[in-house]
């Protein structure tokens, strides 16, 4: 597994973290619609996307013209 994979899963995994414990913790509101979900949707695409190297901001980018680097 490579050090961008590891930096996704890792990445994703904090960020679900930080809304379950802020949810928990009655800081945020997970029951209803609100911009946390999408903060959701974001961390979970992260964490999906080092285990199965599908990332749909990838491919956006990739047909946008965007050239992929290096990978460092």
């Amino acid at each position: 597994m490579t050090v961008e994979r590891m930096v996704r899963i890792i990445a994703g995994f904090f960020i679900m973290l930080s809304l379950a414990l802020a949810h928990f913790s009655g800081s945020a509101d997970m029951t209803q619609l609100s911009w946390l979900w999408f903060t959701a949707f974001v961390g979970f695409n992260l964490f999906q996307s080092g285990f199965t190297r599908f990332c749909p901001m990838d491919i956006m980018l990739k047909k946008a013209g965007i050239k992929p680097g290096c990978g460092l």
